[in-house]
């Protein structure tokens, strides 16, 4: 990796592209710490870690960068994007109109990337809309009536237009794509302040052997689950696929091979991403109308928060996790049926002339592709589980709490593999031209 960073530096054009995204990351984390006006931001901090939880805290602040418990004009961050893109691709597939738009090559891309950026607005809006109300209800508003309400849902729908437009444009002149890119500079600014408090918690005022095995622990654990993140990431399965030999003309073509390159984690990251925000709805719709829950629905509650998972004094609360590990599933197998169509690939083989070696073109193709996709996305959602599952444990049994869990991981792996092949493709770019050229 640094070796290829190394040789990148090297081109002008690569070494502007990672210094321009580096200025933007600049504002992005400065714009991170201006607070909202109009708001008593240290006292609303406090609210939004204690009224909220510290899971759904660490997972906004980690998307964030911790800018959601803070209250900065950048608190909503690219989250609404990240909905919004989810919300349009599934809808691609519900709805025959966006579905044409996708098959119409780059301007049907250019449209639905407009619709995807006005529905991240819309979400911006509904979003700052909720927040301000319970602010307004919790006398964290300085700025009373709709004076109030209107900077503060102006200044958080701007704040976030602004970074997903940010992120735009380091796609566009510089490196890596950019919503990724800032998602990570998110999660990787609050890595620091985590390991600072392990080291409260498990090394400080310890005796130096105490210190050691602390140490020892916290690093393979971290090593373990990046091992297995960089692992799962990389996991692919090859269909192999034939082309018959044909004449077209005087000529004899086809007679090549290929294959269908199938990734192992076929939904990346969504599943994760969809059964985490179930769980955290219902607690988010009591927090915000001060609903009181007790009996059977205190226990429920309980269940849907993940600190509560593997607690010892929690026991019963960890049937919540069964209930995660089924969503994950669900969604992993979901996402996947959405994202890939055996039959469409299996058409299109036929048409080619290709087939699967020891397969019948056709619905036998389409059958034996079904079957290997259940079986990767098994595996697939299997390690996601095992992943997101890590952090959950130690939190559970040690109270190890940290906001970079098996998600964020997963997301920093991601995009650092990504953008290393993006660099890597602008270099073998760059020596094509240099060869042509001489």
């Amino acid at each position: 990796m640094f070796k290829t960073l190394g040789n990148a530096l090297k081109v002008k054009e690569i070494r502007n592209g990672l210094l321009f995204t580096f200025f933007i990351l600049i504002v992005l984390r400065l714009g991170s710490h201006i607070p909202v006006p109009g708001l008593d931001t240290e006292g609303l901090s406090l609210y939004l870690q204690n009224k909220f939880g510290e899971e759904t805290g660490s997972l906004m602040n980690s998307l964030t960068g911790g800018s959601f418990t803070q209250m900065t004009i950048f608190a909503l961050s690219v989250t609404p994007y990240i909905t919004s893109s989810i919300i349009i691709q599934l809808l691609t597939i519900a709805i025959p109109a966006l579905e044409e738009l996708s098959k119409d090559g780059q301007e049907g891309r250019k449209k639905l990337n407009a619709i995807t950026r006005y529905t991240t607005i819309l979400l911006a809006i509904v979003e700052s809309i909720g927040l301000s109300i319970t602010f307004d209800r919790s006398g964290y508003m300085t700025i009373k009536g709709f004076l109030g309400y209107a900077l503060v849902i102006v200044t958080l729908t701007t704040g976030s237009t602004f970074v997903m437009w940010l992120g735009e444009k380091i796609t566009e002149y510089g490196i890596g794509n950019g919503i990724s890119i800032v998602l990570l500079i998110n999660i990787v600014s609050r890595m620091p302040g985590d390991f600072a408090n392990l080291y409260q918690m498990f090394m400080k005022n310890k005796d130096v052997v105490q210190q050691i095995i602390a140490g020892a622990i916290i690093v393979a654990v971290v090593m373990l689950t990046t091992v297995l993140v960089v692992l799962l990431q990389d996991a692919e399965r090859k269909i192999p696929v034939q082309y018959a030999q044909k004449m077209q003309g005087r000529r004899l073509i086809g007679g090549s091979s290929s294959h269908i390159p199938l990734k192992v984690n076929t939904s990346g990251v969504i599943p994760i991403i969809f059964a985490s925000s179930i769980l955290s709805v219902p607690q988010i719709v009591v927090n915000l109308f001060d609903i009181e829950v007790s009996g059977v629905w205190s226990k429920i509650m309980q269940g849907m928060n993940q600190n509560n998972w593997f607690s010892p004094s929690m026991p019963v609360a960890s049937v919540g996790a069964v209930f995660y590990i089924l969503l994950v599933f669900f969604f992993a197998y979901f996402y996947t049926s959405v994202t890939f169509n055996p039959m469409e690939v299996a058409n299109n083989m036929k048409r080619n002339g290709g087939f699967v070696p020891g397969i019948r073109p056709g619905k036998p193709t389409q059958d034996y592709l079904n079957k290997i996709l259940n079986y990767i996305v098994f595996i697939g959602a299997t390690g996601l589980i095992i992943v997101a599952l890590i952090p959950v444990i130690f939190n559970g049994v040690f109270k190890a709490n940290v906001s970079f869990g098996g998600t964020s991981l997963i997301i920093i792996v991601g995009v650092v593999i990504e953008t290393i092949k993006q660099i890597e493709s602008k270099m073998i770019v760059r020596n094509y031209s240099g060869f042509l050229n001489d």
